[in-house]
Formats: C-alpha cells, structure tokens, sequence
C-alpha cells in the first residue's frame, strides 16, 4: 500500500504575504488541496487570464480541474459568505460541486456571531484588537466554551438548534447592553439561504476521507489562512487570530498525525506588512514606507484596509522558521524593491535593556531593530523569467537571507500574475 504526503504552505509574517498565488502555482503538482484553518476574514488573490479572484473559504486549488478541495474541520465558515463566493466562481465557469468537500466538524459562524463581534470589540474601548468583524473571534470562542453549532448540525433539526444558540447569544449581547440589530433581519434570511446552498455540497467526515486518500498514495496540499505572527499561541498576543495559523494547526485543522506532514513551504515578501492594531518593530512611519505600500499595493483582499509596511525581520522570521519547522521558503514581492539604493533587513532586536538579542522575546511592544544594510539591485525584474538574469546584488541578498535564516529560498515572486514566479 502506497502512502500519500501532505505538504504544507504558510505564511510567516503577520498574514497577506501572497498564498494564494503560490498555492494556485503549485496545485497542478497535487491531487488534493485542503483549508485547515481560518474563515472568510482571510483573503486570497489570485490573477490569471485576466481575471482577478478572491477566495476566502474556498482552497485555492478549485481552479485546477479534477482535483479534490477540501474544507477542514478547524475552518469556521460562514454560508452566506461561502454562497456569494461559490456563485461567484460558478458565474466565472468554475464548477464546485463535484470539486469541493466540506467538514462536517467545521464550526458555522452565525449572524448574531458578527453582532457579538462588534459589540465585544467596542467593549474594548482602547485596546481594540483590530478585528475583521466577521464573526470568527466569537465563533472559535463558542467551539472551545462547547456551544458551537457546526455544518454537520445542519443535517437533522437544524431549526431548534439555530435557535437554542441564537437564545443564548441574545442573552450575551443583552447583558453587554448592546442594542444595535440593524439589518439583522435582511443578514439572517440570507443566511439561511447560505445553509440551505451548503446542503447541495459534499458534506463529509474529512478526517477519514483525507486519511483514506493518503493511504491511497494522493499528495495534499494543505493552505493556511493568515500567517504565522497571529498564531493564537505564537503570534504577537493579544493582536493575533483565534486559531492556530502554523504548521501544527494542519493535524489539528484536519486530523492527520504530525508523521504525515512532508515539505513546509514557508511564505514570506522580500519586506513586511501588518494589518489592523499590534506591534510591529521594522514598521516605517516615513516616505520609504508609504512607497513601499504604494509599489507593493498593500491594501487588504477583503477589507481594503491600508497595510502597515517596514523592512524584513529577520528576528521574527527564524522564529517562524523554528516553529513551523520550514523545509523551504518562498519569497514574494521582491519586484517591490526593485527600485531601492538600500535595502535594510533587521538581524537583531535591541531590548529596553540596552541588550541585543537575535531571539525572539515574548513581548515585542518596546524592542528597537538592529539593522544591516544591502546594496539594492535598481533594477526592473518584473518580466525576468530566470533565475540567471536576476542581478548580482539580488543574488547576494538571497544569498544573505538563505545564510540568515538557515533555510534555502526555493521560488521568488516577481509580479501578482501566475507567469511571474521563478523557481530557483
């Protein structure tokens, strides 16, 4: 009996370091593709023939004919949402019905999950997580407190259900004093549309489906959603999501033991970005930063919100590098710098202390980055289709990182469309 691999693909900075596209480029090598964490607050672009999409609970791989997608039991997902995203792609000439796999464990982010959202968030008052207020804070707090309902609920007495834990959150939402319900109703009638389309799909037990496929010698390839940095034990907490982004959260997310994992391909841009509130420590308040952002256009997929932009951190990434046990990176965006003299990469922090330290603390609120500078390559590389042509300064600086980090750099991105990505 031949045994199949999964290998796993993550990002490993804040989120937004470009999976989706990597994920597209490197489906068509395996049979399967599976989301194991995350809900629609994620985004993934993907550009090709054109057109431009966006997926946030779909895996990657629906574009690829004939191969099995699959979404995890540790995916929150929200009907409605996951209906307009599916139309959507069936509009553009997609099918999904065959293609796509849903787990009956996956937890389904209720509306009055978004209502509780925004009203914990206010409750906050200063110390406002930045959240997406789509749901999936409280949607993960009701799975771990047990009151969770999930897609296989919806299978029998779904009504009293739905409305035992609509009840309760009520009552919650009562006692926070919060009175704002507009369009709920409008929201809630849509959901159940959302719930009576997820019935039409493959709704199924993805452990032993996605054990069975592996003892039938399929290669997986696991996507995660955000990135290492908001890891809900990793990450730069509280400023973080509430699953586990890294590579553990694929056995967990879909319930494969920890021997199956094969390759971890680590996603991170030749530079850093973050969204909404959190530390940051390379972050540039100044013209570089906002070039950097303009160039590289970094506003989200889902929210259109401007991104925080600084120099790679070297600290934060062997850190992730550690964690996830990264057998290969891939480096996107490097076009972005393309036009720099310098490029600064951070090798070190420089604590309260006055101490240096190349490991990373567990607070990073009041750390000050030692940099190194690089000679940039000014030089255009966006129609560059081998590694032969890059120039020599680019060279040292993957050279730099591959030293830095301990790990080889596998395939460097060099614009948004498929074409762009070199293999090294």
């Amino acid at each position: 009996m031949s045994n199949g691999k999964i290998d796993v693909l993550l990002g490993l900075q804040w989120g937004d370091e470009g999976k989706g596209k990597v994920v597209d480029v490197l489906t068509p090598r395996y049979d399967v593709v599976a989301r194991f964490q995350g809900g629609p607050n994620a985004g993934h672009t993907l550009e090709f023939e054109g057109q431009k999409y966006v997926l946030r609970s779909i895996p990657s791989g629906i574009f690829q004919g004939g191969k099995v997608n699959l979404i995890g039991n540790g995916v929150v997902l929200a009907p409605d949402l996951f209906m307009d995203e599916a139309k959507d792609l069936e509009k553009s000439g997609h099918e999904l019905h065959s293609r796509l796999h849903i787990s009956k464990k996956a937890h389904l982010i209720m509306p009055t999950h978004r209502i509780l959202d925004r009203a914990l968030e206010a409750a906050k008052g200063k110390n406002k997580v930045g959240t997406t207020g789509k749901g999936i804070g409280p949607t993960y707090t009701d799975k771990v407190s047990r009151n969770g309902l999930r897609v296989g609920d919806i299978l029998e007495n779904f009504n009293d259900k739905y409305k035992a834990h609509k009840q309760r959150h009520l009552q919650m939402l009562k006692a926070l004093g919060w009175t704002d319900f507009e369009g709920f109703e409008a929201t809630e009638k849509k959901w159940m549309e959302g719930i009576e389309y997820l019935r039409r799909f493959h709704i199924v037990d993805s452990e032993i489906e996605i054990n069975k496929l592996l003892r039938a010698g399929k290669t997986i390839l696991c996507e995660g959603a955000q990135g290492t940095m908001l890891d809900v034990d990793f990450g730069s907490y509280p400023f973080v999501t509430s699953s586990n982004t890294i590579c553990a959260g694929a056995c967990t997310g879909l319930g494969v033991g920890p021997n199956k994992i094969g390759n971890v391909y680590g996603i991170m841009k030749a530079y850093c970005t973050r969204v909404g509130a959190g530390p940051f420590p390379t972050e540039l308040f100044d013209e570089t930063g906002k070039t950097i952002r303009d160039l590289g256009h970094e506003y989200g997929a889902v929210t259109g919100r401007e991104r925080r932009c600084g120099w790679i951190d070297l600290v934060q990434l062997r850190y992730s590098i550690m964690i996830n046990g990264v057998t290969e990176l891939i480096m996107m965006k490097s076009d972005v710098l393309d036009g720099f003299d310098t490029i600064k990469a951070c090798v070190a922090y420089r604590l309260p202390d006055g101490t240096e330290t190349r490991d990373f603390p567990y607070e990073i609120d009041d750390v000050k980055p030692v940099y190194k500078e690089i000679k940039g390559w000014k030089t255009d590389m966006t129609r560059f289709s081998s590694p032969d042509q890059f120039p020599q300064e680019f060279k040292d600086y993957i050279t730099f990182l591959e030293q830095e980090l301990e790990t080889k750099i596998g395939i460097i991105s060099i614009g948004p469309d498929r074409e762009q990505t070199i293999e090294l």
